[in-house]
């Protein structure tokens, strides 16, 4: 790439990082298909197969380990996948047939990332995850080093065609200043986990990336979405100052969240169990926006009785006795599919039964487990005063939001629900009349009303909350909300980004969840605009042609161009 080019990508997480640019370590040359077992002994075959998947479990296990929130569940969750029976089997079967480990490990891997392709949806994401698996354990085969991660020794930006959850989850911010990845999307492990982590990332590069050679001066800006090659070295250094200047800030700030001339908007976390809440309580969250229910469950063969999710649940609000908790009901299906509850089959699992259609036609078992949630708030102690918010996702009519109402409010809960269909933003104005609150789910919302994957990197350009037609969906929302004073909050990755979070504030958002370590920095950020400039903000995105125009035209009326 020539001196000073610039490519334009998908920006993830805000920040600069400026420093040589290094290539993660390549992944291991497939073997042929149906490359035969050495010597021909099958047992010994199969023993050091077992003996690879093993070491590479443990070996993950260990880094969950020494993490801690997303990084250590995700790390868990892969060490597990490495040991999975299903492609084991499948594995060994091919072993059996006379295929070597390494063999049988590809093509037992590419028979389950082909039906996760297949399934579409989140469900896709998990094929990286595989596929980290298949290059991992066929490294530990043959005795070379594990893929992944370069080894370096002062600060560089780390390239990489993909990132593997495993990997990103174990990057350390102070070594790698900023990522830069040729596939992946705005909602994958690896942007989630750079946004945990506050490192500057941007995603979507495409094959022009392949262009940038190791060594050299690489300027990433996280929130415009650009990675420039040997830039004149003063504007550089200006742009870490600037964005040095903002990290002090956020450094700084304290909450609770509010824009510069005093509007309160409030700032709460996305969690998936009690340890991840109460690491959020020890921070800037006022309270929890997304307790996501059914991560509790992926592993749960049977329906837990409604005891035991109490004492889950409990977990969870004993982080917030007095604060804000909303909870998410089971959004079971698709990339999270639970034994007790969903279908066998499904063709299209993300347009299918997921969400509150699993309850609908499951006898049950949303009863249940808002029995479990109401008796949560006893075990949790809670203070009486302090309601307990409950959402159901996948609402799309009238008469599903009034059937969940009826429920919530029967065992003394406050009812709400997702908007993340299409159909649900445009029939806000209805369902406010029969619920508390409403949460917009930005991932699913962008992903259904742009009819794209969001996990396809060839997408990514249709999959960002940036999309004004996404922006219009939200604004129809707030519009209902304005008339019929129902508190509308944001709980999907849209939240996460500081310059979006002013444009949703302007467009009438009362809240914004987001994963606990991103708050200061959009806290910081409306601390230093007013409401008006937010409603400037929002008008300017509202009208402007696409997503990169949203962002330059938004930059432009907060002085941030």
């Amino acid at each position: 790439m020539s001196p000073s080019a610039a490519l334009k990508a998908t920006a993830v997480v805000p920040g600069v990082g400026y420093a040589p640019a290094v290539w993660a370590r390549p992944r291991p040359a497939l073997p042929q298909e149906g490359t035969p077992i050495p010597g021909g002994d099958v047992d010994a075959e199969i023993e050091r197969f077992r003996t690879a998947t093993t070491a590479v479990s443990e070996r993950l296990a260990a880094r969950a380990n020494r993490a801690e929130g997303s990084a250590a569940e995700v790390l868990l969750a892969t060490s597990k996948l490495t040991l999975d029976r299903g492609w084991h089997r499948a594995a060994v079967k091919k072993i059996k047939g006379g295929e070597s480990a390494d063999a049988a490990t590809m093509s037992a891997i590419e028979k389950f990332v082909e039906m996760f392709k297949a399934a579409g949806g989140v469900m896709a994401e998990r094929t990286t995850d595989l596929e980290d698996i298949r290059d991992r354990v066929i490294a530990e085969l043959r005795g070379e080093e594990e893929p992944g991660l370069p080894a370096v020794a002062a600060p560089s930006v780390l390239l990489a065609d993909d990132l593997s959850p495993a990997d990103t989850a174990t990057l350390d911010p102070d070594l790698f200043v900023a990522m830069v990845t040729a596939l992946g999307g705005p909602t994958s492990h690896t942007a989630i986990i750079a946004r945990q982590l506050g490192v500057p990332c941007v995603v979507a590069a495409g094959a022009g990336l392949r262009d940038i050679a190791s060594g050299a001066m690489t300027l990433v800006d996280g929130a415009s979405g650009t990675v420039t090659v040997d830039p004149d070295p003063e504007v550089a250094a200006a742009a870490v100052a600037e964005a040095a200047r903002m990290a002090d800030k956020i450094a700084a700030w304290e909450g609770p969240g509010r824009t510069a001339d005093g509007d309160r908007v409030q700032l709460l976390a996305n969690v998936g169990d009690g340890n991840a809440a109460r690491i959020a309580a020890q921070g800037a969250a006022e309270g929890i926006g997304l307790f996501r229910t059914e991560l509790c469950f992926l592993s749960a063969a049977t329906e837990p009785t409604v005891e035991n999710q109490a004492d889950i649940y409990a977990t969870v609000l004993k982080a917030f006795p007095e604060q804000k908790i909303v909870l998410r009901t089971l959004d079971a299906g698709s990339d999270k599919p639970l034994a007790f509850a969903n279908l066998e089959h499904e063709d299209n699992p993300a347009l299918g039964v997921r969400g509150l259609r699993i309850s609908r036609s499951n006898s049950g078992l949303m009863e249940r487990q808002l029995d479990a949630i109401a008796l949560a708030g006893t075990k949790a102690g809670r203070d009486p005063e302090a309601p307990t918010w409950v959402m159901a996702p996948m609402v799309a009519t009238l008469e599903e939001a009034e059937w969940f109402a009826g429920l919530c409010r029967e065992r003394g809960l406050t009812p709400g629900a997702m908007i993340e269909i299409p159909a649900a933003a445009l029939m806000s104005h209805d369902l406010m009349k029969v619920l508390d609150f409403v949460s917009i789910g930005t991932n699913d919302l962008t992903q259904y009303a742009m009819a794209a994957d969001r996990l396809s990197p060839h997408l990514a350009y249709l999959t960002d909350p940036w999309q004004p037609a996404v922006l219009r969906l939200i604004d129809m929302t707030c519009r209902s909300g304005r008339d019929s004073g129902t508190p509308v909050g944001v709980c999907g990755e849209a939240a996460a980004d500081p310059l979006l979070a002013c444009v949703l504030v302007g467009l009438g958002v009362n809240s914004l969840s987001a994963a606990a370590t991103a708050l200061s920095g959009v806290g910081a950020q409306l601390a230093e605009v007013t409401s008006e400039q937010c409603a400037a903000a929002a008008r300017a995105a509202l009208n402007a042609s696409d997503a990169d125009g949203a962002r330059a035209a938004v930059r432009e009326v907060l002085g941030l161009a």
